[in-house]
């Protein structure tokens, strides 16, 4: 008895020091959280989603323009990152053993871990200097960059998580790997992999310093991939530091715009993805 009681105690204790440390972590994010909504929230109105930034001094203005450069600058990163991570992930799954694949995990790993201003003068001397301006499509580029390591790895992992009867039944079957891997595989894993890829677009939705050096920013509505382009991060960085109380005003609605942004992306591509799975049917 008493040693199934140190037992039955040290499993509560176990279970009450994890509760306490899921606490600790969750308290801070929910104190973010609310606080960029109570310092956000008064700025929210259509005119802030519909006008561009009025000239300096003068009150009112939106970030119409930002929002939008924001999304176009996520979907070129999306439609660069999101197939080579993919790709790169799936490769490290299933034929990554040797010592080509140990290379890709380390400079994946290498590039989750680098700052993102050296990305983006990375993508600064490539892309910005040949084509001798700043745009959208280098500013993408750039978040590209970021958004690939998390997607890689995070696609790797899901798939390894796929139990190997699965595969061992396809191949059974008289199915090659490469259609096991497409129509077996990436199935059952597909929930995991949107999930990385939800990751990888909330890290860079955020990200300022790589568009300093890639999109510059602009007070006008995006015309050109070619272009300067606006983004929400660069004009929440520039209304921050401004001396105008409207503008700061401004910044913390903006901040409060990405992180619903974000909420939204995540929201859509679930309920899309539980509806193409066919839950609840």
């Amino acid at each position: 008895m008493g040693r199934r009681l140190r037992r039955k105690v040290a499993n509560v204790l176990a279970a009450l020091i994890s509760a306490l440390m899921v606490i600790l972590a969750v308290i801070p994010l929910f104190h973010v959280l609310f606080y960029v909504l109570g310092k956000g929230l008064s700025g929210l109105s259509w005119t802030f989603f519909t006008n561009i930034p009025a000239p300096t001094g003068v009150p009112g203005g939106g970030m119409g323009n930002a929002i939008l450069g924001s999304l176009i600058l996520v979907a070129i990163a999306s439609l660069v990152s999101v197939p080579l991570g993919i790709g790169a992930g799936i490769f490290l799954s299933e034929w990554g053993r040797g010592r080509l694949g140990d290379l890709v995990r380390w400079v994946a790993d290498m590039l989750s871990g680098a700052p993102s201003i050296v990305v983006g003068l990375f993508i600064y001397s490539i892309v910005v200097v040949p084509m001798q301006g700043f745009s959208a499509l280098s500013g993408g580029l750039a978040l590209a960059v970021l958004m690939m390591p998390t997607v890689a790895r995070s696609t790797e992992q899901m798939l390894r998580m796929v139990p190997v009867a699965l595969r061992e039944g396809s191949l059974a079957l008289g199915a090659n790997w490469a259609q096991t891997v497409w129509r077996v595989v990436m199935p059952a894993a597909r929930r995991g992999i949107l999930t990385g890829v939800m990751l990888a677009v909330a890290r860079v939705m955020g990200e300022t310093a790589p568009l300093i050096v890639t999109a510059f920013g602009s007070g006008f509505w995006p015309s050109s991939i070619f272009k300067p382009i606006a983004a929400v991060p660069l004009q929440v960085f520039v209304y921050a530091i401004s001396p105008y109380p409207d503008w700061q005003q401004q910044a913390w609605t903006g901040a409060l715009t990405l992180v619903l942004i974000v909420l939204v992306i995540n929201i859509v591509a679930r309920v899309a993805l539980r509806d193409r799975m066919g839950v609840g049917r």
